[in-house]
């Protein structure tokens, strides 16, 4: 489908949705003045569970998602927001004997589910590095708790034989046989998904912080991504792996490929190697197009999973998020407009699927029709509903409308 949708229009419905629907929803809805930091729970109606267990995932996307907006807007408003995460983060997640943070607490303090989980660690260094960059104030401190904990990880995570990192760790960084991240996830060693989230954080903290060992970490982490992770032919992430790389999936994550599309191509632009670009270039424009021919629908929307024989056709949140600024960094790399097109189709499907007009913040899911789940059963806010994907999918794409010259 042909959209008309201008630079400057696009760029106004951006900001106002940016700014009322998803900024605005957290300010308002998601402050915990009973207990601490923020609400562990929405339902889709708007109900607020007061007695939700927090995750450290939510806090960690709330600290970024603030200070990048204060980035954006210098809104007083937003940086108390991203300080409130921090300090709740600091005061409460953080594991005052063995260091990093805790996966999962009660409304009390105290820890449900202690282990290290490496990507809950990943996210608190890219919220972290992004604070740092935010807050003069908070630099400092920020900067030096983000280094330790990336320290953590290289010491109790790493895997110098075969590289990347292990999923999960013991609450005192011994092993330990739970590994997933959730439920729908399986229990094996490594995950497409833990790497993704520690090439972004390794990425946001480089930055900031360049020392030749974390330059050094974050080029091998795109090497393992290339050499281990994309399948090059099929332009698709393979999903699990046990320690020495064999993949124990055939399934494929259509907003994890386009999302991955264009973080790696970021990781190699920060980390600034001239000949790592061009690789890099070949496989994130590879990745764009795999999900452009086989995950997208006729109105725009991203599909949700293909595990080899069926295709889950409904319509997650965030992939359509990813998705807009994969193909618009796609369009960037290649000068295709296909791309371009694809990434308006895109937001016009969030704006006229996704986005909730009525309730505020976006529906989890849709189905392949656009209908939003039953009586709201999927949360507004939990331990994976976040203003992440959305916030982060705005500041990107305001900042790529700019670079380009003509939408047309």
């Amino acid at each position: 489908m042909k959209s008309e949708l201008t630079r400057e229009r696009w760029q106004e419905k951006l900001t106002n949705e940016l700014q009322d629907n998803i900024l605005g929803y957290w300010q308002k809805n998601t402050v915990d003045d009973i207990y601490f930091g923020f609400v562990g729970e929405v339902r889709g109606n708007g109900e607020k569970v007061a007695e939700a267990d927090k995750g450290l995932v939510l806090h960690a996307r709330i600290l970024w998602t603030f200070a990048s907006a204060y980035r954006w807007r210098r809104d007083e408003v937003y940086l108390q927001l991203a300080r409130r995460a921090y300090e709740t983060l600091n005061a409460r997640f953080r594991d005052p004997e063995h260091g990093g943070l805790y996966w999962m607490i009660d409304v009390q303090g105290r820890p449900v589910q202690a282990k290290k989980q490496v990507y809950g660690q990943a996210f608190v260094i890219y919220a972290l590095a992004e604070f740092a960059r935010a807050s003069e104030a908070d630099a400092a401190d920020a900067l030096a708790w983000a280094e330790d904990i990336y320290r953590l990880l290289e010491k109790h995570a790493y895997d110098p034989v075969h590289l990347g990192y292990v999923e999960a760790l013991a609450r005192d960084w011994t092993e330990t046989d739970d590994l997933s991240l959730s439920g729908k996830d399986l229990n094996e060693r490594k995950s497409m998904n833990t790497h993704l989230h520690v090439l972004e954080a390794y990425t946001n903290l480089y930055r900031v912080w360049k020392p030749e060992g974390l330059r050094a970490k974050l080029k091998e982490l795109i090497d393992v991504h290339l050499d281990k992770i994309v399948d090059p032919a099929a332009g698709h992430f393979r999903l699990f792996f046990d320690d020495e790389w064999n993949s124990k999936t055939a399934d494929v994550s259509y907003g994890h490929d386009i999302e991955g599309s264009w973080l790696l191509w970021e990781a190699a632009e920060v980390l600034g190697d001239e000949a790592l670009l061009p690789r890099v270039k070949k496989i994130a424009l590879r990745m764009a197009e795999a999900t452009l021919e086989q995950g997208v629908d006729d109105d725009g929307g991203v599909f949700n999973e293909f595990d080899g024989s069926h295709l889950d056709d409904s319509k997650i949140w965030w992939p359509q998020a990813e998705a807009m600024v994969g193909f618009l960094n796609a369009c960037q790399l290649s000068g295709d407009r296909k791309y371009l097109e694809a990434a308006r189709n895109c937001w016009s499907f969030i704006t006229l699927r996704i986005s909730d007009r009525e309730g505020g913040e976006w529906h989890w899911r849709v189905t392949r029709e656009g209908v939003p789940a039953a009586g709201g059963s999927h949360p507004k806010v939990g331990a994976w509903k976040c203003p992440y994907h959305n916030s982060r999918a705005c500041f990107e794409a305001l900042e790529r409308l700019e670079k380009l010259e003509r939408l047309d």
